[in-house]
């Protein structure tokens, strides 16, 4: 290979890089979003979260929801917490869960999840509130 051939490949190879490195955005740059901010209080009622690149504004699909928790914080309640079961998703991007509300009352969702391609863990903490 000639200087030329090497210089030419070296600077694809520099540009292919920048491109990758642009592309890929910051965990930082993703946040769950409640699609309804309220559910009647009782047993088996779903909640639905988006997950959003604030970047783009665009839902992200197939992300791996790890972590998992619901109680009354916002109340002053965590003690209070229930089980969260994870449900299929009606659309790509969101992510449905079946809670038990126990009571009326604000209720924090709180979410751990890994976005493919990134590293590092999106994590937000969500009031619901649960209405008699």
């Amino acid at each position: 290979m000639t200087t030329s051939n090497l210089a030419r490949a070296a600077m694809a190879a520099l540009i292919a890089a920048a491109f990758a490195t642009a592309a890929r955005a910051e965990i930082k740059n993703y946040e769950f979003q409640l699609v309804q901010p309220t559910v009647k209080a009782g047993a088996d009622r779903v909640v639905t979260v988006r997950l959003v690149d604030k970047t783009t504004g665009k839902a992200v699909p197939d992300a791996v929801i790890f972590a998992t928790r619901l109680d009354m914080a916002p109340d002053g309640m965590q003690e209070m917490a229930t089980k969260v079961m994870a449900m299929p998703g009606t659309e790509p991007g969101t992510y449905r869960f079946k809670a038990t509300f126990g009571m009326a009352g604000r209720w924090q969702l709180s979410l751990g999840a890994k976005v493919q391609g990134e590293t590092g863990t999106v994590e937000n903490k969500l009031v619901v509130t649960a209405e008699k």
